[in-house]
């Protein structure tokens, strides 16, 4: 089982004037990957001591995933990178650029992402953007490799490469 919490980082949502449409859709799309079991949820505003309050709370609760959505951008109040950074004790960045990757195919816009993503503890963090749509497809584009991530950061000692087919 993968214990999951999903913090939507939002001005607007964390006082109550919009509702939160991501964390719903994240919540929906992390329920393909089998085992997944969303435990925590949270609406936070767009203040880096808060982010990071929330993150730092998780990870000591033990969660093996937790997925940001919002505050990814370029505006002035986007810092949901750097709260994550300054949580993560390694980056993983094969998750952005491959969600950078995937979008650019949908979107330009992709290119002004500044999501991060990285380890603290045995918790893997990912930031997602914070349209509902945007999130979905991002997660979609990591799902295949979450659960091999995980086992790993949980300490599976199998072997990552597979053996090579005879000629």
């Amino acid at each position: 089982m993968y214990r999951v919490g999903i913090l939507t980082v939002s001005d607007r949502g964390a006082r109550g004037e919009r509702e939160d449409r991501s964390g719903p859709a994240v919540a929906e799309t992390i329920a393909l990957l089998p085992g997944a079991q969303v435990q925590e949820r949270a609406i936070v505003p767009d203040e880096q001591p808060q982010i990071e309050a929330a993150l730092r709370r998780w990870v000591a609760e033990g969660l093996e995933l937790i997925l940001t959505t919002g505050g990814t951008g370029m505006s002035p109040r986007d810092v949901t990178p750097e709260a994550t950074r300054a949580v993560i004790e390694r980056e993983a960045p094969g998750f952005a650029e491959a969600m950078r990757a995937a979008s650019l195919a949908i979107t330009p816009h992709a290119m002004l992402s500044r999501a991060v993503a990285g380890i603290a503890g045995c918790t893997l963090i990912i930031n997602l953007p914070g349209s509902p749509k945007a999130a979905r497809e991002n997660l979609l584009t990591v799902l295949p490799a979450l659960s091999h991530g995980l086992d790993k950061l949980k300490g599976d000692p199998a072997e990552c490469a597979t053996p090579e087919r005879p000629a």
